[in-house]
C-alpha cells in the first residue's frame, strides 16, 4: 500500500507539472528518418545558455499519435531551454540502434530514447557513455535504464500500473478480460498485461494483433469476442486500438466493455460518452518535456533527478467520466 501511495504521488506531482507546460510546434511520425525542431529564436522566456543538440530517438510506429504527444513535449522544452531537437524514429529495433548510432556519430550534446527492446540498445547506450554523450531514457525500458547505464528515466511503472487497472475492473465487476497487445515482446506493453494478471480477481488472457494494420486489429478482436462470449472486458494498450476494440465489440453483437491504456482526443471524447470506461494517462507530453529539460540541465548545471537510481514516474493517473472534462481542452491542444 505505500509503494501504491508513492506511485499516485508521484503520479499527482507530474500532473500538477504538466498543467504548467506549454506546448510548441506541431509533430509528425518520422518513420525513421530524422527531423531538425525546437529552440527557435522566437520562443519566449528562452535560456540563455549555449546552444546545444539533443537526438530523441523512439520505437514510433508510422502514424501512432501517442508520439505526436511525446514529441510536443519535446519540442517545448527545447524552445525553452535553446536546444535543437533531432527527433527521428524506428519500430524496429535494429533500426532504432542504427538511429542512437547516427547520433553518436554526429556528435550531438545528449540523447533521449526508448528502451522497448533493451537488448538491442545495450551496444549503442555503452558506446555513447563511452563518447562522453549523457543518455536518459523514457517511456519503455523502466526495468532495465540502470542496467544499460542510463543518467535517469521518466515514465510510469506499466506493471504497476497494470495492477491498478485491474483492482478497478474488480470494482466495475468484469469477470473475464482479454488484453489486446500490439506489439509482441515490447517489454511495456507485456508488462502492462501481466500487472492486470496480478491485479484482477477474473481471468485475463492476452490477444496479439499486428498494430500497424488497423483492420487486422478490428478483426482479429471481433474474432476472439464471437469466439468467446464470457469476455466481458477488452483491455488495450493504446487509445487507436480501443477505438478499433469498439468497432469490434458492436460488430461482434458483444456485451464487452471497453478501457484502456493511454489517450488522445477521440479517445478522450470517447471516455465522455461512455463508449470507453476509462483510460490510464502515463502523461507523454510530460515525458518528451522532462527528458529534453533533464539533459539541458545536466549539461548546464550538473543536475540529475533520483541520484541516478530511481525513476521519475509521470504516471498511472486514471481518467474517468467524472474528471475527463478537466483534461479535455488539452487533449484538443493535442498536449493531452
Amino acid at each position: 500500500m505505500r509503494r501504491h501511495h508513492r506511485i499516485r504521488a508521484a503520479a499527482l506531482t507530474a500532473t500538477v507539472l504538466a498543467g504548467t507546460l506549454l506546448a510548441a510546434g506541431c509533430s509528425s511520425s518520422s518513420g525513421g528518418k530524422e527531423s531538425e525542431e525546437g529552440g527557435t529564436n522566437t520562443a519566449a522566456g528562452k535560456a540563455d545558455t549555449p546552444r546545444m543538440t539533443v537526438a530523441m530517438i523512439t520505437h514510433a510506429a508510422p502514424g501512432d499519435t501517442f508520439w505526436d504527444l511525446i514529441r510536443k513535449g519535446a519540442q517545448a522544452a527545447a524552445a525553452k531551454d535553446n536546444v535543437k531537437l533531432v527527433y527521428s524514429s524506428s519500430p524496429n529495433a535494429g533500426e532504432q540502434a542504427n538511429l542512437v548510432q547516427n547520433a553518436i556519430d554526429q556528435k550531438v550534446d545528449g540523447i533521449a530514447l526508448t528502451a522497448a527492446k533493451p537488448d538491442a540498445m545495450k551496444d549503442v547506450v555503452a558506446k555513447a557513455k563511452a563518447a562522453g554523450i549523457p543518455v536518459v531514457g523514457f517511456n519503455s525500458g523502466l526495468d532495465n535504464w540502470k542496467e544499460l547505464g542510463m543518467l535517469e528515466y521518466f515514465g510510469q511503472d506499466e506493471n504497476i500500473a497494470g495492477q491498478a487497472f485491474g483492482e478497478r475492473l474488480d470494482e466495475l465487476g468484469a469477470k473475464h478480460a482479454v488484453c489486446v497487445i500490439q506489439e509482441q515482446g515490447q517489454v511495456a506493453l507485456e508488462a502492462r498485461c501481466a500487472g492486470l494478471k496480478k491485479g484482477f480477481d477474473g481471468k485475463t488472457e492476452n490477444l496479439y494483433v499486428n498494430g500497424t494494420d488497423m483492420p487486422s486489429v478490428k478483426s482479429t478482436i471481433n474474432a476472439k469476442l464471437k469466439q468467446d462470449a464470457s469476455i466481458d472486458q477488452v483491455v488495450t494498450l493504446g487509445a487507436p486500438i480501443a477505438l478499433t476494440a469498439v468497432q469490434s465489440v458492436s460488430d461482434a453483437g458483444s456485451k464487452a466493455e471497453v478501457a484502456t491504456f493511454d489517450l488522445n482526443k477521440d479517445l478522450v471524447k470517447a471516455v465522455q460518452d461512455g463508449t470507453v470506461q476509462f483510460a490510464v494517462d502515463q502523461q507523454p507530453y510530460l515525458q518528451g518535456y522532462l527528458s529534453v529539460d533533464a539533459l539541458w540541465l545536466y549539461r548546464t548545471n550538473g543536475n540529475f533527478s533520483g541520484g541516478g537510481t530511481a525513476p521519475v514516474l509521470t504516471g498511472p493517473a486514471f481518467i474517468t467520466k467524472d474528471n475527463v472534462d478537466d483534461v479535455a481542452a488539452f487533449a484538443a491542444k493535442g498536449t493531452r
